[in-house]
């Protein structure tokens, strides 16, 4: 009998052991050890959707100059993206503008510049047409426009967010920020709050506050500071290619024609800001992320094989006229290897270009730009989403 009661002993003590652990183990938060599933399932076809919403009232020149500057080296950063499965995930930009006195009162002085779009170079002639005009600046009615407005994707692996940028007070305007920031959370909408002044005010006009309701980040920056460029020993066989690159597209289409020379004039546009960001714009067109299926031959192609012969002879350059089916696919196929070859061959000086600037750059540019905070946040918030920077 003592060695029964011994051995219920030692089991009901294993029971309460067993159970005890049992209920130890669901209290404890799960972590990647435990669950190696949620770190190395792959995500396929991820999504990056960006809405980027800039105050263009009189104060704000400075802040459109930096944004006009610096975005392709957003998108650059934007193109280094990795999904965990090694794709690259699709991005598209959003553009508004609120605050201006030239926008309708009765839409709260807000106008959408562009939907959220992967077409880089439409993206970038409108961002080169704002200006600036004194007026009424109302965060949360431009985030509560972007929310409503935009194609936000449903996807709970796609990273979402929002920067919106100015310099007065976060509350100011009818709707809500407090309301529109926990509406953007609710659709899970990333805002992140960027203000043109020093961080301590921006925390007193609700900045701060607007972002921490949104789930984002808040963030200060000097509007008026002068973009650093960092030269490189790099940047002249960077230039040298662009010309080279821009040869390998072959327009259609009834717009093709405006499209291809539109991609001069973005060029154009980048070269105002100097040697640098020329550079930045040549890399972007190496990446994925700079992709022109709607007008280049190329590009289109490779989603759909018979557009090569399906399109109108009209439709197609000068030097394509005149070419049998087997010479159009034999033109195409040249340019497509040209195209890869210099892109492999840009893509090989970036990560060079890359090394460089990293270690020339000083702690303050690192930090006081538009384009700064806004890698910075967005590899933050990508890591959420399984999104890696290497």
């Amino acid at each position: 009998m003592k060695h029964l009661n011994t051995a219920a002993g030692m089991l009901l003590k294993g029971i309460v052991f067993t159970a005890a652990l049992c209920l130890y183990t669901e209290c404890q938060p799960a972590h990647s050890e435990a669950n190696p599933a949620a770190t190395t399932v792959a995500v396929k076809n991820q999504r990056i959707k960006l809405a980027l919403l800039l105050d263009t009232s009189n104060s704000m020149d400075g802040l459109i100059e930096q944004a006009k500057s610096q975005l392709w080296k957003i998108v650059n950063e934007l193109a280094a993206a990795k999904c965990t499965d090694g794709a690259s995930p699709e991005i598209s930009i959003a553009l508004y503008e609120y605050g201006n006195d030239g926008l309708p009162s009765g839409n709260g002085y807000i106008r959408q510049v562009s939907p959220l779009t992967g077409d880089l170079d439409v993206l970038s002639e409108k961002l080169f047409a704002l200006t600036t005009n004194g007026g009424q600046e109302y965060c949360g009615h431009v985030i509560r426009t972007a929310l409503e407005q935009l194609q936000w994707s449903g996807e709970k692996n796609d990273l979402k967010m929002i920067f919106i940028a100015g310099n007065e007070p976060f509350s100011q305007g009818s709707v809500s920020y407090e309301w529109a920031c926990q509406y953007a959370k609710e659709k899970d909408v990333v805002v992140n709050t960027i203000f043109c002044g020093s961080f301590d005010e921006g925390i007193e006009t609700s900045w701060k506050r607007g972002a921490d309701l949104g789930g984002g980040a808040y963030m200060s920056i000097e509007q008026n500071r002068k973009t650093v460029y960092i030269a490189t020993p790099y940047d002249d066989q960077i230039s040298a290619k662009n010309d080279a690159l821009n040869a390998t597209y072959v327009y259609y289409g009834a717009s093709g024609a405006y499209k291809k020379d539109q991609q001069r004039v973005q060029d154009s546009n980048a070269a105002q800001y100097g040697k640098a960001n020329e550079v930045e714009r040549t890399l972007s067109k190496s990446s994925k992320v700079y992709s022109n299926s709607s007008w280049d031959l190329i590009d289109a192609s490779k989603d759909n094989a018979k557009i090569i012969t399906d399109t109108k002879t009209d439709d197609l350059p000068q030097e394509m006229r005149s070419m049998t089916v087997e010479q159009r696919k034999n033109y195409v196929a040249q340019k497509a290897a040209d195209r890869a070859r210099i892109q492999a061959e840009l893509q090989t000086l970036q990560k060079e270009r890359r090394k460089y600037i990293e270690t020339h750059t000083s702690a303050a540019d690192k930090t006081a730009s538009l384009d700064a905070t806004m890698i910075k946040s967005l590899k933050e918030y990508g890591q959420a989403k399984n999104l890696s920077w290497k």
